[in-house]
């Protein structure tokens, strides 16, 4: 059968072929469209899953000072992260001697700090016992444990907390239960994590009840018994091995370390989204139902995007110079972990959150270091010789409590 020859230059033809490049561009809009379509209800129905909270404004307090400065802040974004303790989830219908079951501590407090000037995500842990004014500044003096302010006043308590204790003007936050990161490791498909005999020893015995709370079985890490104590190797570790490692507070070093742990973990799995984008509609999906926040699915597809393109900076605990131990006992009759001196503490956060804007601490600040100095004793005349682990600190391991 012969060929049909073909007027390429005919009216016909042309009408013919661009009806053709029209309906295949037509197909390729709707393919678009409804791949977009998918994409927004699933990631519409995501967000959903997770528990947006509106905070209540008048329940988040800002030192008058700060308030007034507040634009000179704004390059960097703070974000509070609570970690809550998940074994509740795993008590009901067992004896529960700690209360777990009510517990509602934030046993985890990060700064999460987004540099847009200079595209960086830097972290500040505040450690767990840090001495913390409870109350309203002007109101009363109710200093505890920090991390009894999200049990005491949720969202709300934990923001004015961080806020007047510490100059700030913190208006979000997101709480997680901490045995989610365990999920997200698993879904990373974990993290090699260099450990001392000893921290295997002890993360071992953390993960009992974190595989519990996790609903997995319990899977010791292997290590050489041989080695003493201080021998280091890498492991590779599960999400609840993982979780159990930034766990540890005991061995040396107790939540100074174990705040250092944490990052090490957190900084570990932002290296491993950043090699391995592709999974993070799956990370968001397993996360999505035990997330708590008040930020917006906008804010937080935003910050997806950050997390991402931004680099990871330093990271440190506060208070950077700090006391604990049997001093502070002896001082105060609590064992909790005294900043020497809170002015200096706040001075150096604010130069290492907003680089390069002047900050003078609030007469809150002043009121709270004289409360604190008169109380425990350790004034400025003590800076050179208790623990400095902040920015400049010749070994960010150092761990040591004050020896006098």
């Amino acid at each position: 059968m012969s060929k049909k020859n073909v007027n390429k230059r005919s009216r016909k033809y042309r009408r013919r072929r661009r009806r053709r490049i029209i309906f295949g561009i037509e197909i390729f809009v709707l393919v678009l469209l409804g791949v977009g379509l998918f994409g927004y209800m699933w990631l519409n129905n995501v967000m959903n899953r997770m528990q947006t909270q509106d905070l209540d404004p008048t329940k988040v307090e800002v030192n008058s000072e700060v308030q007034q400065n507040i634009e000179a802040m704004s390059g960097s974004q703070i974000i509070a992260v609570a970690g809550l303790d998940g074994r509740g989830a795993a008590m009901d219908g067992k004896d529960d001697p700690d209360d777990l079951r009510n517990s509602q501590n934030s046993d985890t407090i990060i700064l999460v700090c987004i540099d847009h000037d200079n595209k960086e995500i830097r972290m500040v842990s505040i450690m767990r016992d840090t001495w913390m004014n409870l109350s309203s500044p002007g109101v009363d003096y109710d200093f505890a444990k920090a991390n009894a302010a999200y049990n005491k006043g949720g969202p709300e308590g934990m923001l004015s907390m961080l806020n007047t204790n510490l100059d700030l003007a913190i208006e979000d936050y997101v709480s997680v239960d901490w045995k989610v990161l365990a999920d997200v490791i698993d879904v990373l498909g974990g993290l090699d994590i260099e450990m001392r005999n000893a921290e295997v020893i002890w993360a071992n015995d953390y993960n009992k009840d974190v595989s519990a709370a996790q609903g997995v079985d319990y899977e010791p890490i292997e290590y050489n018994e041989e080695e003493d104590n201080e021998y280091r190797e890498v492991h590779h570790l599960t999400g609840a091995q993982a979780v159990s490692y930034a766990r540890i507070r005991y061995g040396g070093g107790d939540d100074a370390l174990r705040t250092a742990r944490q990052r090490t973990v957190i900084n570990l799995m932002m290296q491993k989204v950043k090699s391995s984008p592709d999974k993070i509609p799956a990370i968001i999906d397993t996360a999505a139902d035990s997330i708590t926040t008040s930020l917006s699915t906008n804010e937080i597809i935003q910050l997806a995007y950050n997390a991402v393109s931004y680099s990871m900076g330093t990271s440190y605990a506060f208070p950077f110079e700090l006391v604990y131990g049997q001093h502070v006992i002896d001082a105060l009759g609590v064992d909790v972990v005294i900043p020497v001196t809170l002015y200096s503490n706040v001075t150096e956060l604010h130069e290492y959150l907003f680089p390069g804007v002047e900050y003078t601490p609030s007469s809150v600040i002043e009121d709270y270091n004289y409360y604190i100095v008169k109380q425990s004793g350790y004034g400025e005349s003590s800076i050179d010789s208790v623990l400095h682990q902040g920015p400049g600190s010749s070994s960010t391991t150092q761990v040591a409590g004050t020896e006098e």
